[in-house]
């Protein structure tokens, strides 16, 4: 029972929530990998000689495990949902693996001590497939039939619960067993399609018979009488997670509701720290991204310089230059491959591109769907206006009508804009003002809990969303 509980709960790293189950399966897996080149090593040259020199191996086995979980976290194998069917579950499997070939090989080219056969490299992404489909397929069967999903109960089954089960249906929220919610006072327009726990009884004594994990506060009203104030100080005194609503869906969907938020949640939650120290970190990281990347990305970029010179026939140009909001809401100039048709604007009205809009090339398609067409905004992260990571720079006429029309909309202003983000990898392209509200529920999320780990979380998911195209326009 208590290894079932153990797994129930999140593993906090810099501010950025995990489930313990992941963390645990993250680390076997990494010895499977690391087993799976020593078997490899094995089968290949069959004589045992090796095991003489395990501790020579253990530098390759060790950059072996390190790139192939990398690139397994890049393909989603460590998000909830990449587990709901087996199909797609074995294929990003292997997709990840066959992607970490990729920088195993400039890895052997710059570092020859790492070199690996490639009959022994063979054998062991084989092994590593087979071991790991094995490793998923386990622990999904463990999960299910020992219900390892945190146990929660929500005080409160009105409008606010309500919003909890909406998340739960609609999948916005998943991982979760609600066990109850508790009708209390101060809740307006109970359902009846809810399971509901009634106070009896002291709450602490509900949430041991219950097996709670953790309590959220969901109730319309705090200030009705009847509110249990000392049974929730019993409760967190006796070691259970509480949490209030706007949280709960922090913690839970990667996003603060904007609907739920307000102004006193801002100022005293943690968060939203961006000293001296870590403009500066965030600073080196991006040059040091860029320098990694412009020898890989530069025989792209003038492919597609040449796709678009030869497909407008010499006119126009390859690059077009926007005017977007950077930090503190002040303008710069962005640049990027032309994708569009030349007179894409008549009349110089800005305008979102929406889904298989008429103005865009056949190349602009193509480069579109690989991100391709931002490539020449690496100059723009070298030259300091953006960032890596952040949240995409908006047009000026786009972000004084979103101001006007969407809460806390310029806070995502506090940070620099980046050329991929948080709300880039977590929702698709958006060309409404309902879009874009829900983005800033991410970008809000990224600003308040930046850190070093989550910025390289963006980037190793940034690659599934390029190469499979997602949110594409």
């Amino acid at each position: 029972m208590g290894a079932v509980k153990f797994f129930r709960h999140s593993t906090k790293l810099s501010r950025y929530y995990i489930p313990t189950e992941f963390v645990v399966v993250a680390a076997i897996e990494f010895l499977v990998l690391m087993f799976s080149l020593y078997l490899a090593l094995e089968i290949r040259f069959g004589d045992g000689g090796w095991g003489n020199d395990f501790g020579d191996f253990m530098p390759k086995a060790l950059v072996y495990a390190v790139v192939m979980q990398l690139s397994l976290l890049a393909f989603g194998l460590y998000q909830r949902q990449t587990g709901r069917f087996i199909n797609m579950l074995v294929l990003r499997i292997a997709s990840g693996l066959l992607l970490g070939l990729i920088p195993l090989g400039v890895s052997f080219y710059f570092m020859p001590l790492f070199f690996l056969g490639r009959g022994v490299l063979f054998i062991a992404v084989i092994i590593s497939f087979l071991l790991i489909s094995i490793v998923r397929l386990f622990f999904r069967k463990v999960v299910k039939e020992h219900n390892m999903w945190t146990r929660v109960l929500v005080l409160g089954a009105g409008e606010k619960a309500g919003l909890i089960r909406e998340a739960i249906n609609t999948g916005e929220i998943r991982g979760l067993n609600i066990v109850a919610y508790v009708p209390l006072p101060g809740d307006k327009d109970i359902s009846d399609n809810i399971v509901t726990q009634s106070l009896e009884k002291p709450l602490v004594k509900c949430v041991e018979e219950l097996d709670i994990d953790e309590i959220v506060i969901a109730v319309d009203d705090r200030r009705s009488r009847g509110f249990p104030t000392k049974d929730l100080i019993d409760c967190k005194m006796s070691g259970a997670n509480i949490l209030d609503l706007v949280t709960f869906f922090e913690r839970r969907a990667g996003k603060i509701r904007l609907d739920m938020l307000n102004p006193s949640w801002l100022y005293l939650s943690e968060g939203f720290q961006m000293g001296t120290f870590r403009s500066i970190g965030k600073r080196v990281f991006d040059i040091s991204v860029v320098l990694v990347l412009l020898p890989v990305l530069l025989p792209f970029a003038v492919i597609v310089s040449l796709a678009i010179f030869i497909e407008s026939g010499g006119r126009g140009g390859v690059l077009y230059t926007q005017v977007r909001v950077k930090q503190d809401g002040l303008p710069f100039k962005i640049y990027k491959f032309r994708s569009m048709v030349l007179d894409a604007e008549k009349g110089g009205v800005a305008q979102w591109a929406s889904k298989n809009d008429s103005r865009i090339t056949r190349v602009g398609k193509i480069i579109r769907k690989g991100r391709l067409d931002e490539l020449p905004q690496l100059y723009n992260v070298l030259k300091g206006d953006m960032s890596f990571v952040g949240p995409r720079p908006e047009r000026p006429e786009f972000v004084e009508k979103l101001a006007n029309a969407v809460p806390y909309y310029d806070e995502r202003h506090r940070v620099k804009p980046g050329l991929t983000g948080w709300a880039q990898v977590c929702y698709s392209y958006g060309d409404t003002v309902g879009d874009s509200i829900e983005k800033l529920q991410y970008d809000l999320y990224y600003v308040k809990n930046y850190s070093f780990l989550l910025d390289v979380l963006i980037l190793l998911q940034t690659a599934e969303v390029v190469m499979l195209g997602k949110g594409a326009q």
